[in-house]
């Protein structure tokens, strides 16, 4: 029994192996003679066959020669080389013409940059002045010399001593001077009342109309100040408008 199993598998696979179709190089018929899995050639052997990428032709055209025949007008390369030649050939045409003009503009050719050239010609140049060169001073003055010269020049001096303030003759209204060297109260300190609302806003605007702070103090002063502010220049009751401070005649006047 077991014999005959085994004849009727051995069938089966034969039949299962007719049936089946044979599988096709896929190499035939393609071109390909030989397989890249084959063994290198030997050394020497010659191999036939077109190249997959053909050689690039590298063809040379000179920039001097414009009279050379030109390609056809199919041809790619031909007109990339014409428009290169046209292209140098306006670049030289353009710097000729600006050579040209510079030439004729100054009257003079071009002067080529070179160590040896010689140096530059200088026309009215005054120089240094004599007192500035020393050559010119060494040759004439010395120390001593020097020195007896600021002792002439110090002999010549003459201090002027401050004298009084003069009076005032008549009625000319208030003034500055006289009101800075008769208060001694300090910048900042309040001394009279004022009342308002936002009277260190409204003084700020009412002294951007003077030029200075000794004609706010002169408009304060003739307008009942110090110790009434009418004009609202004095916010903080110290008697200066306008941060007008009287010690700069106080101590023009001690010194």
């Amino acid at each position: 029994m077991r014999v005959f199993v085994s004849l009727i598998s051995v069938g089966s696979v034969l039949a299962l192996a007719a049936c089946t179709p044979p599988i096709p190089d896929s190499g035939a018929e393609a071109g390909f003679d030989t397989s890249p899995f084959d063994a290198a050639p030997p050394a020497g052997t010659t191999i036939f066959g077109e190249p997959l990428v053909p050689p690039v032709q590298v063809e040379s055209t000179s920039l001097d020669a414009p009279s050379a025949a030109p390609r056809s007008a199919g041809s790619s390369s031909s007109a990339g080389s014409l428009r290169a030649d046209s292209g140098n050939a306006d670049i030289a045409s353009e710097t000729a013409a600006t050579l040209s003009a510079a030439q004729s503009n100054s009257g003079q050719a071009p002067l080529q940059a070179s160590p040896s050239n010689p140096a530059p010609l200088v026309i009215a140049n005054a120089g240094i002045s004599d007192e500035n060169d020393f050559g010119a001073v060494s040759s004439r003055q010395t120390i001593a010399s020097d020195a007896d010269r600021i002792a002439q020049n110090r002999s010549q001096y003459q201090v002027i001593e401050p004298s009084a303030v003069p009076v005032r003759q008549g009625d000319a209204g208030p003034n500055v001077v006289s009101y800075a060297l008769s208060t001694n109260n300090p910048l900042g300190n309040r001394i009279f009342s004022r009342t308002g609302i936002n009277l260190r806003a409204k003084s700020a605007r009412n002294c951007a109309g003077y030029r200075s702070p000794d004609l706010a103090q002169q408009a304060f002063l003739e307008a009942g100040g110090p110790k009434r502010d009418r004009l609202s220049l004095d916010p903080d009751g110290d008697g200066y408008a306008c941060e007008w401070d009287p010690i700069i005649y106080q101590h023009a006047v001690r010194n």
